[in-house]
């Protein structure tokens, strides 16, 4: 039986890279019975749509820039580690 913490990261590289069957089996039966991890699942599929939609509607609107204020402020806080 896989713990929280193992089905959070079988789920997190089920994104990147096809489980092996017993991954996948450990995994759907965990969700079966852990309703967090099933949220978790599904918050990260959320996620990864939303960015994918986010990234294609700027491809397609070549002029979508962030202000200059805003690349400063995405700078600082990348470099002050928040």
């Amino acid at each position: 039986m896989l713990s929280c913490k193992q089905a959070s990261q079988l789920v997190s590289q089920a994104l990147d890279r096809p489980l092996t069957r017993r991954e996948r089996w450990a995994l759907r039966l965990h969700l079966w019975m852990c309703a967090g991890c099933r949220r978790f699942n599904l918050q990260l599929v959320f996620i990864r749509l939303a960015v994918g939609r986010i990234l294609s509607e700027t491809e397609q609107n070549g002029n979508l820039r962030l202000s200059p204020e805003a690349r400063l402020r995405m700078t600082k806080a990348l470099e002050s580690g928040q």
